[in-house]
């Protein structure tokens, strides 16, 4: 069984992934005429975000959970100190935003800026179908969505407690959600799950939560053996990148995702440091900031490059665009930490001050 080390190849893939949503977001502003299928398929990093969160919580949480210690107060409490207070501060930031763009006379759509959908945004349930416009900081729809599988954590720790035992089924099952749902609910929606966002936010992130419970399930039983696990990664890899390229369903993806998932967390379980260098790991830790904060930052970046080089349109330079782009890192960097990571640790401390709630005892 590997150990409960910290699996830093899986806290690198998170910046990838948020790069990957960063071009699905950014492309479109690059004045260069065509648009490649990594970037259009850059929304599918939302999927890898929601299948790591499956993985690693289960690997914090899960053995405490199925020994009756898991406390689930003290769990969204953490939970919450993670997303809530960089969420709060973006939304605040488009707030402030949007009130200098009125004072210098520049109108602010009803799709950046809605009243109506602030509520929803402050309680975290604007991708459960409570807000009839994104508004504000769209990313942040699918913070909302790993809210409801916080909030829900209790019932697919019970399934992946029940199904430690027989992991390859657990993965089997979770494949057959993802291969049941995503045309279904395309043929009654009308459009992918996964371009699910305010509307069935909620919804899209349930299917590859399980995944990664499940693909923990298989990672802990230790049916990966050590010496696959660089050939599977590379495989895997190569096979993400090619369906990527090659117009694969979403579905068919998002499998190959969580291959590549499972083969980096027994990578790290061998030995290896691949994807554990101090730069990677660092760029993962700050990859919620990245994601957070691309939204506003594009507003504010491709509106003021536009309107100093007097550009008409959106298109911009490409090394303009490049330099808009790279600059996330050292955004992304002070928002960790001046913001994100300095919040929840005065959020947490505050908690131990006041004492933890008891443990939850859940059946064997």
């Amino acid at each position: 069984m590997p150990d409960a080390a910290n699996i830093k190849s899986l806290t690198a893939l998170r910046f990838f992934a948020a790069f990957w949503v960063v071009m699905f977001h950014y492309w479109p502003n690059l004045a260069i005429g065509f648009t490649p299928a990594a970037a259009s398929k850059g929304y599918l990093g939302v999927e890898a975000f929601f299948t790591l969160s499956g993985f690693i919580l289960c690997h914090v949480y899960l053995q405490d959970f199925g020994q009756g210690k898991f406390r689930y107060g003290a769990f969204l409490w953490n939970r919450l100190a993670r997303v809530y207070p960089l969420h709060l501060a973006t939304l605040a930031g488009v707030g402030l935003m949007a009130a200098v763009a009125g004072l210098a006379g520049i109108t602010v759509g009803n799709n950046i800026v809605s009243w109506e959908a602030l509520p929803a945004n402050l309680l975290l349930v604007h991708a459960w179908g409570f807000a009839p416009v994104a508004g504000w900081n769209h990313a942040s729809w699918s913070i909302s969505a790993e809210w409801f599988a916080y909030l829900s954590f209790p019932v697919f720790a019970l399934l992946a407690w029940r199904l430690r035992k027989r992991p390859f089924l657990a993965v089997g099952l979770a494949l057959g959600l993802i291969a049941i749902l995503y045309p279904a609910f395309e043929r009654l929606a009308g459009f992918p799950l996964t371009a699910a966002t305010i509307h069935w936010g909620a919804l899209r992130i349930v299917p590859c939560f399980a995944y990664g419970c499940a693909l923990h399930a298989l990672w802990r039983s230790g049916s990966i053996p050590g010496r696959l696990a660089g050939p599977g990664a590379a495989i895997l890899g190569a096979v993400v990148l090619g369906t990527v390229q090659f117009g694969a369903p979403d579905m068919v993806i998002v499998a190959a995702l969580g291959g590549l998932i499972l083969m980096l967390a027994s990578l790290t379980a061998s030995g290896s440091s691949f994807g554990s260098q101090s730069i990677l790991v660092y760029l993962g830790e700050i990859s919620y900031s990245t994601y957070m904060i691309c939204i506003p930052w594009k507003i504010v970046a491709v509106n003021a490059a536009t309107k100093l080089l007097q550009i008409e349109g959106d298109k911009l330079p490409l090394l303009i665009w490049i330099f808009i782009v790279a600059a996330l890192v050292p955004l992304s960097s002070i928002s960790y930490h001046l913001i994100e990571n300095p919040a929840r640790n005065l959020l947490k401390a505050w908690a131990q001050r006041r004492g933890q709630p008891g443990p939850i005892t859940v059946g064997a």
